[in-house]
């Protein structure tokens, strides 16, 4: 696995982890990325980068089916693996439910269509996470399903965090033992943000979000507390990782000793930034129609109706 990955980034000529040759101005492709500081210095190699190979967490924000961000994460943990210490890899595409069937998975005592079907592995999982868990895989790396069950997240969009009361014991240890919704600048870019519903549901709704932040930022730090000298890369959407906001607060809170440092994808570089950038190709616009984009609105918020809530 380790050769084949690495073998399609020398014969695309990309590397996720190193400047490319072609400025970016000239490049189009989607699997074109570039790899900056916070001072937006190009990073040459993440083996000669000690912050990255000395982190006890690396925070991978991502655009969701982004091609030159999932190639890049592959590389990334492919190079990482190549430090002195043991490099676990961590999802927010698996809840904790989840982990015990992505255990037998990686132990190779089940198949990948089995795990598929009896886990709440994300749709675009061949395309986008197969490679990465293939890799930690063949590494024998731990895999960690970070994240909190999407029917309980959904539910506590609806009902507010209150919702959480309603757990049975078993239901609650896939939840973060505290859910902090006090007012932050996370809080406030997050409200900035929505552009519908009334302040009661955006105040579930932030619930919602910040109940995924705390829950993937618990599950690392558990790791860590069980695994003293490894090192956790952890991929999530940007949003949970940008200015080190979303999951790095969870994490310094919980153990402020750690050392967190996160990547968030760009379009354009800029200096002064809280971490590094990944500097890639914008993906196509997803409508162009304003009809079409709220019809699909419609037709998620009716898949979203199916679950059912206590």
């Amino acid at each position: 696995m380790k050769k084949s990955m690495l073998t399609l980034a020398l014969v695309t000529g990309l590397s996720g982890c190193s400047t490319t040759t072609v400025p970016p101005d000239k490049s189009s492709s989607l699997y074109y990325t570039a790899l900056y500081n916070a001072q937006a210095k190009p990073v040459s190699s993440v083996l000669l980068e000690p912050k990255l190979l000395n982190a006890d967490v690396v925070l991978v924000g991502e655009w969701h089916t982004h091609p030159g961000v999932h190639l890049f994460q592959a590389e990334l943990f492919e190079q990482l693996s190549k430090s002195n210490k043991r490099t676990a890899l961590s999802l927010e595409q698996f809840s904790r439910a989840d982990q015990p069937i992505l255990n037998q998975y990686v132990k190779s005592e089940i198949g990948e269509q089995y795990l598929i079907d009896n886990t709440q592995a994300w749709p675009n999982y061949k395309s986008d996470y197969r490679a990465l868990v293939e890799l930690a895989k063949a590494n024998n790396s731990d895999v960690i399903a970070a994240n909190a069950p999407k029917n309980i997240v959904t539910c506590i969009g609806r009902q507010g965090i209150s919702y959480l009361n309603k757990l049975d014991e078993t239901q609650q240890s896939y939840i973060a033992a505290a859910i902090d919704t006090s007012p932050s600048d996370y809080k406030q870019r997050f409200m900035t943000s929505m552009h519908h519903g009334s302040p009661s549901q955006n105040e579930n709704y932030y619930a919602a979000q910040v109940t995924w932040d705390e829950t993937m930022g618990e599950s690392i730090v558990n790791y860590l507390n069980n695994h003293k000298d490894a090192q956790v890369m952890h991929i999530a959407g940007d949003f949970h990782v940008k200015n080190g906001e979303g999951i790095a607060r969870v994490i310094k809170r919980l153990a402020p000793e750690l050392n967190v440092v996160w990547i968030s994808p760009v379009t354009s570089v800029q200096a002064n930034q809280t971490g590094y950038q990944l500097q890639v190709n914008p993906l196509p616009p997803r409508y162009v129609q304003k009809e079409h984009q709220q019809a699909a609105f419609k037709a998620l918020a009716k898949r979203g109706e199916q679950t059912h809530c206590q």
